[in-house]
């Protein structure tokens, strides 16, 4: 298949569009922290995030808690390192009182 100049900068225009939008997942913040290599993932050597939640259970409190994790360490280092499921060294701490309150820490992690 033949592109014409037309369809040669097309082309162009969406393999950039899809590169700034690969760079605009990373904010460049996490690189104030030391890295370790754990396998197949980097995770920050000695940086921990928290996330907190409630429900009327504990799984949604966990959940809620969990997802505090992931939209404050996505939003300050990029999405690929918003990733819980991945994280190190993970902690739940949860009470119940009315309804149930989670605490959730764990060392940010990325695939490498």
């Amino acid at each position: 298949m033949r592109l014409g100049v037309s369809g040669f900068v097309l082309a162009s225009g969406v393999l950039l569009a899809a590169a700034g939008t690969a760079q605009a997942e990373e904010t460049g913040i996490a690189s104030i922290h030391s890295w370790v290599r754990m396998g197949r993932k980097t995770c920050m050597a000695d940086h921990f995030h928290y996330g907190n939640g409630s429900g009327a259970t504990r799984p949604q409190a966990e959940r809620a808690a969990t997802q505090s994790w992931v939209d404050f360490t996505a939003w300050e280092y990029g999405s690929s390192w918003g990733r819980y499921s991945i994280a190190a060294n993970k902690k739940v701490t949860c009470s119940r009182t009315e309804s149930w309150s989670c605490d959730v820490e764990a060392r940010p992690c990325r695939p490498y």
